[in-house]
Parts: structure tokens; sequence; C-alpha cells
């Protein structure tokens, strides 16, 4: 029997998976999708072949690519673009790592309480997980994202939006700043050259500006995984992991099983209390079926796998929680048109913000041409100046909002991506239950009932639909300042990239799955590390940094409460480590 299975080495899995084996735990990390173990043999950098959701290799499918993608009905005009393998969708993120606000924490007493989602509050309060923050900061790190055109280009529109410049990593206050991200920071070469022999590790690290994040990072070349540039779990938590015995006292290594999809929770009745015992699951190359018992189980699938594996496990959900409050932050996209070099293509694919505390916030977001033309021809409006689906938004941008198709977008795209700067406004958007994951009616695959995503945009709440336009408003206005010619609204349709609260953990059992420890309130020993455990939106920041927050804090109560431990990281006890790389770390953050 195993002390602990984590099912999913996405961005939360692989937390609790190294913090629990850094703890001596014998802990078994179970996941769906490939590992990808060589990145610049296996990954290419064209847009297509990483990032179509059908083929790609960054795509919700097995590793096998001549197989289909693994299918999730969406009844109605979503994307869902998600990374199944070890690193999930942390594997083509950006890597930025905002804090949440405080105000959508409990004991928050700030003037503008009223401005945030105040009926799903963490349940607990902001002070307590800046801990858990530091520790997380501390050991991808998170550094602030080196600045280039696009950026410079940014901020100049920044200035004129009469807000000040943040200088922290807790946002209280409208303003701007170059993004905090897990990115390590061009050394030597890096940044300063387009010579590949000179782009090699040790001659350069960190990152080299290439700017294919959403391809995978693989840069320098020749560095070692773990310096690998971008912090995907799999180039951060997952080397730690496999080697937890060597770097902290008393650990151990996990056991990872990638391709290994897990098809049921295992439970049983303990004294009248229902507990996880383990799981079973199903070799996606093989189809070869296995069992594992285990004293806690962590579900880490996602907030569309998670909901999906508890309701195809035929696990209580009496309160009719389990897959509801499918949040996204109601992404949308502008477009400035400029008469200069922008460094859209450049660098960092979104290293600046703006953040605007009970609203949400703004990144810039640099594309290579494949996606930047799929942003453009992505709309809830229909197609500017042909047809409007109902909505016809009107503002201070150019013309109708709408997909920019035929001769508009043969210009715009002719005179190049590179002079093109994008803001994507990050909506602070409120839990609302009929936005849900389901089972399908439609036949199951081979891994059980298929997920449906019902997510519609009559199902926004008024509160999200203000914040929504109050950003857009604040985009054109940047993009203005910054010398746009030219702003394009797209008005996207629900963009499903930030997803949460699905499984999420409150304060009142009447409207959450798990309780203040993320442990699940009618199984026992089956807790959720995952996005779906946030009880929000957090506010608008981008939800990595504080699932891997959360998830810290998981595997420390997990520790506690089933295997006698103590803590290593918050209720009062320093931020320690005996890992010479995070100790070096915690040093220069005066940590």
């Amino acid at each position: 029997m195993r002390d602990v299975i984590v099912v999913g080495a996405g961005g939360g899995g692989s937390v609790v998976a190294k913090e629990l084996a850094g703890q001596g735990l014998d802990v078994l990390l179970l996941e769906g999708g490939p590992r990808f173990r060589q990145p610049r043999q296996d990954w290419s950098l064209l847009e297509n072949d990483a990032n179509n959701v059908v083929t790609g290799y960054l795509r919700a499918g097995p590793a096998d690519r001549s197989r289909p993608a693994w299918f999730r009905e969406q009844p109605q005009n979503t994307f869902l673009w998600q990374v199944a393998g070890v690193g999930g969708t942390t594997l083509h993120y950006f890597g930025n790592c905002p804090r949440a606000y405080p105000g959508v924490f409990s004991g928050y007493d700030g003037a503008d309480r009223s401005n945030y989602d105040v009926a799903h509050l963490f349940p607990f309060t902001y002070d307590e997980l800046v801990p858990y923050y530091q520790w997380v900061e501390a050991t991808l790190p998170v550094q602030t994202a080196p600045m280039g055109t696009k950026e410079e280009l940014y901020f100049r529109g920044c200035e004129t939006l009469g807000i000040p410049v943040q200088t922290t990593k807790t946002t209280r206050r409208a303003s701007y700043r170059p993004q905090e991200n897990a990115i390590l920071q061009p050394g030597g070469a890096a940044g300063r050259t387009t010579d590949p022999a000179l782009l090699a590790y040790p001659n350069s690290t960190g990152c080299t500006f290439c700017g294919h994040c959403t391809q995978g990072c693989r840069e320098p070349g020749q560095a070692p995984r773990n310096l690998t540039a971008k912090r995907s779990t799999d180039n951060s938590y997952i080397p730690m992991a496999l080697t937890a015995d060597a770097w902290s006292r008393g650990g151990r290594a996990v056991t990872l099983i990638a391709d290994a999809m897990v098809t049921q929770v295992r439970t049983e009745q303990v004294n009248g209390t229902l507990r996880a015992t383990g799981v079973s699951w199903r070799d996606t190359a093989t189809g070869a079926t296995h069992t594992e018992d285990a004293q806690v189980v962590v579900l880490a699938g996602g907030a569309t796998e998670t909901p999906r594996l508890w309701l195809n496990s035929g696990l209580p959900n009496p309160n009719d929680w389990v897959g509801r409050g499918y949040t996204t932050h109601d992404m949308d996209c502008l477009i400035g048109l400029f008469d200069q070099d922008t460094g859209n293509s450049r660098g960092p694919q979104s290293a600046a913000r703006c953040d605007f505390p009970g609203y949400g916030g703004l990144q810039n977001t640099g594309f290579g041409p494949a996606l930047q033309g799929l942003s453009m021809a992505f709309s809830a409006s229909g197609v500017r100046y042909m047809y409007a689906n109902g909505r016809g938004l009107t503002g201070p941008w150019d013309g109708p909002t709408g997909r920019i198709l035929g001769l508009e977008l043969k210009e715009a795209m002719l005179q190049g991506i590179d002079r093109m700067l994008n803001v994507m406004c990050v909506t602070d958007d409120d839990v609302m239950p009929g936005n849900r994951v389901t089972v399908s009616a439609l036949p199951p695959d081979e891994h059980g009932g298929l997920p449906r995503v019902e997510l519609h945009q009559l199902q926004r709440s008024a509160r999200t639909d203000r914040n929504r336009e109050f950003l857009a408003t604040q985009a054109v206005r940047l993009l203005r300042g910054a010398g746009a010619r030219t702003v394009y609204r797209l008005d996207w349709p629900p963009v499903l990239l930030h997803v949460h609260s699905t499984m999420r953990m409150g304060a009142s059992a009447s409207d959450s799955v798990l309780d203040g420890n993320a442990e699940a309130r009618t199984v026992k020993r089956l807790f959720v590390a995952d996005n779906s455990a946030l009880p929000n939106s957090v506010g608008g920041p981008n939800p990595t940094l504080t699932t891997q927050a959360l998830a810290t804090r998981t595997a420390e109560k997990i520790f506690r409460s089933y295997f006698g431990g103590h803590a290593w990281v918050g209720n009062g006890a320093p931020v320690v480590s005996t890992d010479p790389r995070i100790t070096a770390r915690l040093a220069q953050l005066g940590l």
C-alpha cells in the first residue's frame, strides 16, 4: 500500500507529490498523458504541430498522435485549450505567477470588498496563504520578467492610464508592472544574439527570447532539464520530486507513471465513514488495467477531468456542486495596429500587466502568426461589417466587435505581426452554478463517461459583465496611449484557459465540495489539488501560483492530519529547506 496516490502531474499534482515525498512519504504520481523526456528532439517550434487541439503534441490526448484526442463535449461556442502530459497545462503556459488579490479571501475588510464575489471567498485569510506563496516563489523560482520592445510599448500606454507602478507582490490597488513569472532570466548571450551556437548552454542561460512559450519551452539548448528557462512543473517540481532523497533529509523519490489514466477512485466504508482507499487506472498505450491502494488519494487532473472522474466513480454529490462553478476569467482580446516595430513575436509571450483589483487585469500577450490569426478569427459577435450574433458591442474601439476576416485580416497580417500589440482582458468572474461539468449522454470512451462542459455567455453575472467591459475600455485607452492607429476588439467567446472552482473549497457545505483543508466533505482521505479546488477566480490574476501555493498548504495538511507530521511552511513555521538551491533563493529574497 502506498502512502499517497496523486492523480495528475500538472500544476498542482506535481507540487503535492514533491512536497510529500520530501517528507519521506511513499508517493505514486499517475499522469494520463505522456512524459516528454527530450523536448529538444521531440518538439518543434511549429504552432500547429504543437497547439492543434486534435493532433498537436500539446493536446489533451494519448502519446500516440495518430490516435484521436480525448473528446470533451462543448454544446456552445467555446475553446477548451489544455494539455495532457507530465507538466500539464504548465507546458504551454506563459509562466505568469501573480498572487491572487486579497479581496477574494475571508477576513478582507477593504473599502472595495463589495467589488468581489463575496459569496464565494477563500475559507481562510490571505495572510495565511502568504508563507505558501513565498515557498513556491522560491522553489520555482518566480522572478521579474525580462523586458523587450513590446513591454516598453505596453508600459508607454500604461503611463497614460493615471495608475502607479506596482512594486510589491501583494496587489491592493490599480497599478501596472512587469510580470512576476516562472521563467529564468536571461544570462550570458541570451537575449543578445541570434547565433544558435551562442544560445546553447552554458554560453546562454535562462530565457533566450525565442518567443515560442506556447509551443513548450526547450531553451537554452543543451541545458539540463532542471535549468530549462520556463518553469513548467516538468522542468521544476518533477525533477525535484524524482530525486527527493537527494535534496531532502529523509525524503524519498516519487514513483511517476505516465500514460496512466485513472478511471475510478476506490472507496470503502470504515466505521460508518466513507473513505478513499485507492484508484484504478488504465495504461493508455496497452489498454492494461491496474489498481493501487493508498492511505490518501489526491485528485489533480484539472477543472474538467477531476469532476468527470468523481462523477464516473459514483462518489457522493449530495449538494450537487461537483462540477459546478466553472469560472474562466471571461477573457477578451484587443489588438492595436502600429506603424512601428512592436516586438510582438519576441521574448516571453506575456511579460507585462495591469491590475485592477475588483475587476481583473490586463496582460500583454505576444503571438506567433498562427495563434495571432486564430485570435483575430474568434468571436461571440459574428464577423465585423458582415453579421452580428445579437451582441454587436460598441465602445471606444474602432468599428464593431467581431471576427476580422477577408481583406481586413489580410491587410493586418501582411503588415506583419510585429506591428501589432495584443492586450488580453482577464476578468474576475463570479462563481455561477449553471456553468458546470457533467457526464455527457454521448457514448463513453475507453476511460468512462465523457465530460460535458456547459458554459454559456448568458450565465455570467452582471458583475462579470461589468468587469469585462471596464477592462476592455482600459485596454483601448492603453493601446491608444501607446500609439496604436487602429484598435480592434474581438469579443471572444469563452476561452477555457484559466478554469477554476468546479470542486471548490468553501466555508459552507451548501455550495462547496471541499472543506478548508481541501479535503472532500463526503469522502475522507480524498483531497483535491488543482485549479478546481479554488473557491473563486482569485480576482482575475493567473491562477497557477495560487493553485501551487494552495497545493503546498494541502500537502502540509495531509502530512499533519494523516501521517503525524509537522508544519514545514505555514502555521507560524519558518520557511526552511535543506535544498541548497531553495536555500540560496530564500536568502536572495530575504525570507
